[in-house]
């Protein structure tokens, strides 16, 4: 029975935000579980495979580890490696081609987020068809998709607990979110050892992208109840491990704390999208080849300063002192905080900032993020 008593929607505080959850992910935590790589294939029924890793991941012989293990469950392994880290248009319809003909019936995603993105996106064209700009939004796949196990190596994106694939447009260079519920992993590895071999670059770069993803998440206007628990449980993992592994690579607590705080935080995006940070955050990558977390880290803290007339006291709840907090970390990586550091002419700043307004994470921003705003943010990080 119903309550009598029980409030309507138009009681309820607008505190009390809906939202709309299901997990298609199955998730396996733990060090030494890429072993279970080949079993979990076969429990998927997978039979032959593309196997996507970037060519940097070839010589740690993580790949080679995979296709073997694959093997020895049954599953033959068709590799493809020929991408970089910002994964465009053209490379994804070059993967197309690539595994067009090779009847294959699964994917397996090794690598940082790129591997995961590109994966996602080959999978949209190869069962959807078209061109990766038809799916640019959200929910616009209308065929069934192969199923795919995503195996982060890197502790940053959170690519592999998203919905969505971030590629870039070959000729503007502008990244554009493809997402669709089908393009879900099936099953996600993660094994703090294998991010164990991340050059120190990459570990500073994709460590402070899952703090800003941590961070963004917990005051987007779209943030939900369970989003909130997904965002604050990542910035306690990653702000109690971040400084700790650039200190020490081999503290596998450590290396722990960071992947699963980054699977969190990336959890979090897909729930509640992220803000300004990101908006200005893209315009220097398409221009300039930006490091997207080089890029981040020249931004955060000035967005977080920037935002606090709208979000203080949730910012708060995270740190007493977050732009402090944000700033130590960012110099226990090396990580510049600003934009001159990073070579952008300040000329630049109108055109970045006009780009920036039209990036889609803005609109979740807490305080409402414009071109006016986007070049005070600009200004304020120069």
């Amino acid at each position: 029975m119903i309550p009598t008593d029980s409030p309507s929607k138009s009681q309820l505080t607008t505190s009390v935000r809906p939202f709309d959850f299901q997990s298609a992910t199955r998730v396996i935590f733990g060090e030494g579980e890429f072993a279970r790589l080949g079993a979990l294939a076969r429990e998927l029924g997978f039979r032959r495979t593309l196997l996507v890793a970037d060519p940097g991941l070839v010589a740690t012989g993580y790949v080679d580890g995979a296709a073997s293990n694959l093997g020895r469950a049954g599953c033959e392994t068709v590799r493809f490696h020929d991408f970089d880290a910002n994964p465009d248009s053209a490379m994804v319809e070059s993967g197309r081609a690539f595994a067009a003909p090779q009847n294959i019936d699964s994917i397996v995603a090794l690598g940082g987020g790129s591997s995961l993105d590109f994966a996602k996106g080959i999978n949209f064209l190869l069962t959807n068809g078209g061109k990766i700009q038809d799916y640019q939004g959200f929910g616009k796949a209308t065929r069934p998709m192969l199923p795919m196990i995503g195996v982060p190596t890197t502790a940053g994106t959170g690519s592999e607990a998203q919905s969505y694939a971030l590629i870039s447009d070959a000729q503007t260079h502008v990244k554009m979110a493809c997402g669709d519920p089908k393009a879900c992993f099936r099953v996600v590895i993660l094994d703090p050892l294998l991010t164990a071999t991340q050059p120190r670059h990459v570990r500073a770069a994709a460590g402070y992208d899952a703090i800003s993803h941590a961070v963004e998440t917990y005051v987007t206007s779209k943030r939900s109840a369970l989003s909130e628990c997904y965002s604050r449980q990542a910035w306690h993992l990653l702000a109690a491990s971040f400084e700790k592994v650039m200190a020490d690579p081999g503290d596998r607590e450590a290396l722990a704390g960071m992947q699963l705080g980054a699977y969190f935080a990336g959890a979090a995006i897909e729930n509640s999208m992220l803000g300004a940070t990101h908006a200005c955050a893209n315009p220097l990558t398409a221009h300039y080849g930006t490091v997207h977390g080089l890029a981040i880290a020249a931004l955060l803290v000035h967005v977080v300063r920037w935002n606090a007339p709208a979000a203080a006291g949730r910012y708060a709840e995270l740190s007493d002192n977050l732009p402090k907090r944000l700033e130590q970390m960012a110099a226990a990586a090396g990580l510049a905080t600003r934009l001159s550091t990073l070579g952008v002419p300040r000329q630049d700043l109108p055109l970045l900032a006009d780009e920036a307004a039209a990036q889609w994470t803005g609109r979740f921003n807490p305080r409402p993020f414009d071109r006016a705003g986007a070049l005070e943010v600009y200004g304020c990080a120069y």
